[in-house]
């Protein structure tokens, strides 16, 4: 082969490793990559604090992240300029109950980062697999919320969501909007 054409053959080498890399470590960071409904990366880590009913702060790798749960929604707590929401401490303290300090396996949604620089997950206890977002829509803690492209287990949520209303479980017994 010759040097000219080695050195082209080296450099289409380069730059496809080069998309390669820069592809994993956007999905790393969550700051693009695929889309679709496909799971992103999966995380383990330990819940370090409670920011509220579908905030968590998880050290992964040595570093704090701020994890929102995807596919749910709970009555607010602690957004500036907004009194607390009715059943909104309850949901957070259930989410203690869940979470707090305990590992968990962050599945990652397709779409990984929210405008917040927040991860976005479904959040698994290590200790039993249990999916933390499920079970606090159906105790009735939590509202499904549906946002695409995250959306792996909106039917999911959104059965659970239905079986704690008609049983008026958590928020669905005792606030009024729905």
């Amino acid at each position: 082969m010759s040097r000219p054409l080695l050195r082209v053959v080296v450099l289409v080498v380069l730059v496809a490793a080069g998309a390669l890399l820069g592809d994993d470590l956007r999905r790393e960071l969550g700051t693009g990559g695929a889309s679709g409904a496909e799971p992103g990366p999966a995380r383990t880590g330990e819940v370090v604090r409670i920011v509220d009913g579908d905030t968590i702060r998880v050290r992964v790798g040595g570093r704090e992240e701020r994890v929102r749960y995807i596919g749910i929604d709970t009555p607010e707590s602690v957004r500036q300029g907004t009194p607390v929401e009715c059943f909104a401490r309850r949901a957070a303290a259930e989410n203690a109950r869940l979470v707090d300090g305990r590992r968990v396996r962050l599945e990652l949604g397709a779409e990984p980062r929210d405008r917040y620089g927040r991860l976005l997950a479904y959040v698994f206890r290590v200790e039993d697999g249990r999916m933390v977002n499920e079970s606090l829509v159906r105790g009735g803690y939590a509202r499904s919320l549906t946002i695409s492209p995250n959306d792996r287990y909106a039917e999911r949520f959104e059965h659970a969501a239905e079986e704690a209303r008609g049983s008026r479980r958590g928020l669905w017994g005792i606030c009024q909007r729905e």
